[in-house]
């Protein structure tokens, strides 16, 4: 390897892995917040979130990917522009696209790397983030007592709590509601003073009472005089246990069969079987309802309706009878018909998804290389380096990739168009505009100079001034 591109690799490896870092970030930041309200108050620990977010980073990744080549690159090639050090590698002989290589074969090692990685780990972190998601939602929040609010975190009961003490056991002034029964406020235990602490892993909740009573109001409907009795218990130390759902890992397996979590191999077999089934069910659709119609087929070369002889002509009644039969024959014909179809809407939306999954897998590792193609060249030709313009430039770019995936992946799904049309609509688009800088960057364009349009606005302002002279000639 030359000492040139050494340096132009070296100058680019360190930006590269500061915005693929900040981006994964960033994503992970935006994507975690989404799930907050599951994540609150569940008292699970560090390990358990540290675990999560590691493989939502994992998630992450094939994203954070080609924004951080694109940001990268225009940095590296905007320092170098800026720094004159691009002018005086092309004042030796040494061409921009030869300035480029060093970094473009890089950029194809690493989209091939994204391509593997995406089909072989992030499916796997996929099965381990999700069944774990699952695992923390299904866990009932930590119990916190509010002073002077009600507490409502445990099933069929409703606690209040007058103090705290700093110990995070002792309480005072306890009032229970216990509506487990249905019957409105009719159960109710007041203390003076208690302790609250769990127990066996945190499976459990106790609830020691002190010095309290209860009191419990029941209804006697009797000979049409409905009246209301109490009975009133008095305690020196009671004890509540009460039930928690402890944190405990579901089996993965039950998770295997989400697109999430499949590589390109199995989305083509689940998405092949789909299709078949879709076939089968469409022409068993047919062959059911066709014989309903058989009594069309039958006049159909004749195009008259059958005559029926005078001796079997029919009764009012026989006529009632075959008109309810044919009536219920429509209805049933009708309510299969609809369910089929919703079958049949389910099946295909089904099968697109999966198909979409993986077209996905190859078009966020090819847009790395998309987006080299825009970065570079447009590094060279604005000579800027740092966070500044490249980063505006940047998040346009991005934003263009992601809004051009968004709409050829609804259109697709749609069957608007098909599906690797719009899967791969983004790329198709962005990759003659990455030639079009890449050829304004060789023959070293400054179409982001003001200059460059003063020029082309007085090259037109003398054309106008010309054309006016000869038509007043």
């Amino acid at each position: 390897m030359k000492k040139l591109d050494k340096l132009i690799i070296t100058a680019f490896i360190s930006p590269f892995l500061l915005t693929f870092f900040v981006v994964v970030f960033i994503l992970l930041t935006v994507y975690l917040l989404s799930y907050l309200d599951d994540m609150i108050g569940k008292n699970l620990g560090f390990a358990v979130f540290s675990e999560l977010i590691f493989y939502f980073s994992i998630n992450m990744m094939p994203v954070a990917l080609p924004l951080a080549v694109l940001l990268s690159s225009l940095m590296t090639y905007g320092n170098l522009g800026e720094h004159h050090e691009l002018t005086a590698i092309k004042s030796s002989g040494i061409t921009l696209i030869r300035v480029m290589l060093p970094v473009f074969i890089s950029v194809a090692v690493l989209t091939i790397g994204a391509f593997y990685f995406n089909n072989i780990i992030v499916p796997k972190a996929n099965l381990k983030a999700f069944s774990l998601l699952y695992d923390i939602r299904q866990k009932r929040p930590a119990v916190d007592f509010k002073e002077g609010a009600f507490y409502n975190g445990l099933p069929g009961y409703s606690i209040k709590v007058s103090k705290k003490f700093p110990d995070g056991k002792t309480i005072k002034g306890v009032m229970i509601y216990n509506h487990t029964g249905g019957k409105g406020n009719t159960d109710l235990i007041v203390a003076d003073s208690g302790k609250v602490y769990t127990f066996n892993h945190e499976q459990y909740l106790a609830l020691e009472l002190f010095n309290g009573y209860s009191y419990t109001e029941y209804a006697d409907n009797i000979s049409n005089l409905y009246t209301k009795d109490f009975i009133k218990n008095h305690f020196k130390k009671s004890k509540l246990v009460f039930s928690l759902s402890g944190f405990s890992r579901t089996p993965e397996e039950l998770f295997k069969g989400n697109k999430k979590m499949k590589n390109v191999v199995q989305l083509q077999k689940d998405t092949d079987s789909i299709r078949t089934e879709y076939k089968v069910v469409k022409e068993q659709i047919s062959k059911n309802v066709l014989p309903v119609y058989m009594y069309g087929l039958f006049s159909a070369d004749t195009n008259k309706s059958p005559v029926v002889p005078k001796e079997k002509q029919y009764t009012k009644s026989d006529i009632a009878i075959i008109l309810n039969r044919a009536t219920n024959q429509a209805r049933t014909i009708k309510a299969y018909t609809t369910s089929n179809i919703e079958r049949l809407k389910y099946l295909r939306e089904d099968a697109n998804d999966y198909e979409i999954e993986m077209h996905r897998k190859y078009t966020q590792s090819v847009a790395c290389l998309i987006l080299f193609l825009i970065g570079a060249p447009l590094g060279a030709i604005i000579r800027k380096g740092g966070f500044g313009v490249p980063v505006l430039i940047s998040i346009i770019f991005f934003i263009l990739l992601y809004v051009l995936s968004i709409i050829g992946e609804k259109m697709a799904k749609e069957n608007v168009i098909p599906i690797w049309m719009g899967m791969w609509a983004a790329n198709i688009i962005l990759f003659p505009i990455g030639l079009f800088f890449m050829r304004q960057a060789k023959n070293d364009s400054r179409i982001f100079e003001t200059d460059f349009y003063n020029v082309i606005a007085g090259k037109i302002a003398h054309l106008f001034k010309q054309k006016m002279l000869k038509a007043k000639i």
